[in-house]
């Protein structure tokens, strides 16, 4: 799902369903979700200190790749919020030794949120 040789773009919307509890056992004691997103059947789970991607593969859905992105790792982020007109906004990351990874969120997203949990982590 997370394409480090090309930046690219991961269209997410806000998920409704809430996959949380696939990721629960990856979890660290305190860690917490701040928030879950979709993008057809792959999504993505925000905590307090990484990104996880999950990777939905197989015709039946049941195998799942996890990808974590600390912030701890991050070197640069990027946070663009939606304005009047365009409802989208964008998280850009950067990490050492991987390279640029870019979200695109439909509107109703909170991305401050994930930007401040990135900006406590990285310091």
């Amino acid at each position: 799902m997370i394409d480090f040789k090309n930046g690219a773009i991961i269209k997410l919307r806000m998920d409704k369903d809430s996959r949380i509890g696939d990721v629960a056992a990856l979890l660290v004691p305190g860690e917490r979700v701040i928030s879950s997103y979709t993008a057809l059947r792959d999504y993505v789970v925000f905590t307090d200190k990484r990104v996880i991607s999950v990777n939905v593969q197989g015709i039946t859905g049941k195998k799942k790749d996890y990808t974590s992105l600390i912030y701890n790792k991050i070197s640069a982020f990027s946070v663009e919020t939606a304005g009047v007109l365009d409802l989208d906004s964008e998280l850009e990351i950067y990490l050492s030794g991987l390279g640029k990874v870019r979200f695109e969120f439909t509107g109703g997203s909170d991305i401050v949120a994930i930007g401040q949990a990135i900006a406590a982590n990285t310091f």
